[in-house]
Formats: C-alpha cells, structure tokens, sequence
C-alpha cells in the first residue's frame, strides 16, 4: 500500500461509514462462529487498529503482521503488541501456530496468481481445522483512482477468490459479496464521474460531511442484518470468505 494512505487510514478507520459499516458486517458473520481465547494472526495489520479491535471482542492474543515499516510505527504508537514485521508469502511463524487468520484488503496488493503464495504461507502457519478470514476488493469493472493512489494489482470474482483458497488447501464455508446496495453509485462514480474528470490517483477514505457519512453507512448496516442471517448476497464491492483448513 501507498505510504500516504496509512496516516490517512489512521484518521478514518474508527470514524468513516465505510470502516464502521464493514466492521458491523464481519462481526455478524464472524460472532456465531469466532472461537474464544484464540491465537489468531493478522497477515497485513496496517495500522494496528483492527486487530486492536478483535483482542477486545474476542479476547484473541493477536499477532499482527505488516510488511510495511510505516504501518507498524502507526501500530506501535497505538498500542498493538507482538508486532512483526514480514512479507506475508514468508512468514517468520512455525507450521500450525495459529487458531486463526484474519487477512482483509489485503491479496489485493499481488499481482494476479501471485496471491498463492501468500495462501499457502495462511495454511502452512494455520493449526489443522483453522480458521481463515478474508476480505477483498470485488469485480474489476470498480478500479478506481483510490484503487491506484494505493497500488491496488488486482480485484476477485466469488468463483476465482474460492478456486484460488482451495487450491492452497482450504475448504471454504462461506464466500458472500457485501458492499452490495452502493454498486449502482460507484458504478457511476468510477465507470463516468472519474473519467469524466479525469481524476488523478487519490484516497478515498478521507472523512465526509458527517450528514453524508450518516446516510452511507446505511446500507452497510442494513447488510449486516441481512448477512448476519445467514443470507449471501450476490453481487459487491467486497468479497468475505471463511474457510477452513483441511
């Protein structure tokens, strides 16, 4: 990721709809099934904040893992322990360490195909019937200027984020779409405003009017409701997969 987007994320992610409604969707999907007291692995942690999060909620003893040096003196700043530096195709950790691995946005940032190498690092460091979480950017047709303000190599279809999971060894549980009752605005935000503006590569997780960041988050909610259920759905800007380790 771009250095500039982490003092940016470090502004946003406890404040901005986007954060907050994705935040609510995975706990719906992740409270009936999150195990207690786990060892659980971030690969690709960011600023700390997140797994900060899942300690809380889940009373998890995390390792969060970044590659990048910037987003680990943000993490460490913010109290996030047991922090470790490492490409996440290479982790520094035994085989079967962990009870579970968390790794959101973050597959994103490979080139296409080169993502197996990161999952089969996931199944290698994850304990037989471990649980892996992901979250990544959906469709292709949604690359955006904040897509390449922050190095962004490739987006997953359903279908190609599970068959590149099972291939590495994982049985997956669930693969949903989320971020789904917003495609119609970013369809015209990155597919005619952006275009047509010719905008430059820039963030998009700056903060919004607080009205406008009240009506955004919205949707999210309602979808966690919807997901939270059991329900998929089946067509987003982001893909949840829960997969097993077989």
């Amino acid at each position: 990721m771009s250095p500039a987007e982490f003092q940016t994320l470090v502004e946003a992610e406890s404040r901005l709809w986007w954060f907050r409604g994705m935040q609510k969707i995975l706990f719906r999907i992740l409270d009936p099934i999150a195990p207690a007291g786990a060892t659980v692995l971030e690969a690709g942690c960011g600023t700390g904040y997140f797994a900060r999060i899942l300690e809380r909620r889940y009373g998890w003893r995390m390792f969060p893992v970044d590659l990048a040096a910037e987003a680990l003196a943000h993490a460490r700043r913010a109290g996030a322990g047991r922090l470790t530096q490492a490409n996440i195709a290479r982790l520094p950790f035994p085989a079967d360490s962990f009870d579970v691995l968390v790794s959101l946005d973050v597959l994103v940032y490979f080139h296409r195909g080169g993502d197996s190498a990161a999952l089969d690092e996931f199944a290698r460091v994850l304990k037989p019937k471990g649980l892996l979480v992901i979250r990544v950017a959906a469709l292709d047709i949604l690359y955006s200027a904040h897509s390449r303000f922050t190095g962004e190599r490739q987006r997953f279809t359903r279908r190609g984020l599970m068959r590149t999971v099972e291939n590495s060894g994982f049985r997956v549980l669930r693969c949903t779409y989320a971020n789904s009752l917003l495609l119609p605005l970013a369809l015209a935000r990155f597919r005619v405003w952006e275009p047509l503006l010719r905008k430059p590569p820039a963030s998009g997780t700056a903060l919004v009017p607080q009205w406008m960041d009240r009506i955004l988050y919205l949707p999210l909610a309602a979808e966690s409701g919807w997901l939270g259920l059991g329900a998929n759905l089946p067509i987003g800007q982001s893909l949840l997969l829960l997969a097993e380790k077989t």
